[in-house]
């Protein structure tokens, strides 16, 4: 059997060694693969948002032990009613800014920020994809509600429609794990409000305009006494605002621990 000659005098054969070389390239291999699923759902919430929302991918290493992000994830950041945002295929859209009025200083250095999320997260870079994701169809984006809904009025306004003061709906329900989100789009219809739910896209939901200013009494009127806090990020045609009646305190927009702004799917 043929043997190569190693450090200090040491022999290894050629087939063992072959062997362990196409272990490491599997693993490799495995760990390249298992990123690009979340590559490539950042980039479909990208291409969800458009080119007039300023947004980056980034790739973040994760060497947080005791997390509920893998080693290596993608997520997209963008700008939103004059906050940054932080979405992920694994948990869905919270806010990533810290303070409001710091959006160029944030902009320029996201570590902190980053690190707020997941303390892990103490390496990462800009992706800039090859090509742009075209043909994104409903649905697969994975925990995608928030972004869903912005894409919902794009397309509504890309077709002409004129709708009376669109804005976001965050609704969130208490369960055993904390409280889970959940966002649609609300606009006004008539003597109604009209809400798009990303979830159930072929339903026209439709609750009085009585509810509309007070966004807990909504999103109760829509899914029940189960839901304990909402607020609404409003959207004009000018561009994406918070509503002042409802917006976080000037000094922090990021809720800590269970109750950070988060929606899911």
């Amino acid at each position: 059997m043929l043997k190569l000659s190693g450090l200090g005098g040491a022999y290894v054969s050629v087939p063992k060694l072959v062997r362990h070389v196409s272990l490491v390239i599997l693993f490799l291999l495995a760990l390249a693969l298992r990123a690009e699923p979340s590559l490539e759902q950042a980039s479909r919430a990208q291409a969800l948002l458009g080119p007039e929302v300023w947004s980056r991918i980034l790739k973040i290493e994760n060497s947080g032990r005791a997390s509920r992000y893998p080693r290596c994830l993608h997520a997209l950041v963008f700008e939103l009613a004059g906050i940054l945002w932080f979405y992920t295929a694994v948990d869905g859209t919270q806010s990533l800014s810290l303070n409001q009025g710091r959006l160029a200083e944030e902009k320029a250095d996201m570590g902190p920020l980053l690190r707020d999320i997941e303390p892990g997260f103490t390496r990462w870079s800009i992706v800039r994809p090859k090509s742009p994701v075209s043909g994104v169809q409903r649905g697969a984006l994975s925990n995608g509600c928030f972004i869903e809904s912005i894409a919902e009025l794009r397309l509504r306004l890309a077709r002409g429609e004129t709708l009376e003061r669109p804005q976001l709906l965050s609704y969130y329900d208490e369960t055993p794990s904390g409280l889970h989100g959940h966002t649609v789009l609300v606009f006004g219809r008539d003597e109604n409000w009209e809400l798009f739910d990303p979830g159930r896209p072929q339903a026209r939901l439709l609750v009085a305009k009585q509810h509309g200013s007070d966004p807990l009494a909504l999103a109760r009127a829509l899914e029940g006494e189960t839901v304990v806090k909402a607020r609404y990020v409003a959207l004009d045609f000018a561009g994406p605002r918070v509503d002042a009646s409802i917006a976080s305190a000037p000094s922090s927009v990021r809720e800590r621990g269970t109750e950070r702004e988060q929606d899911r799917t």
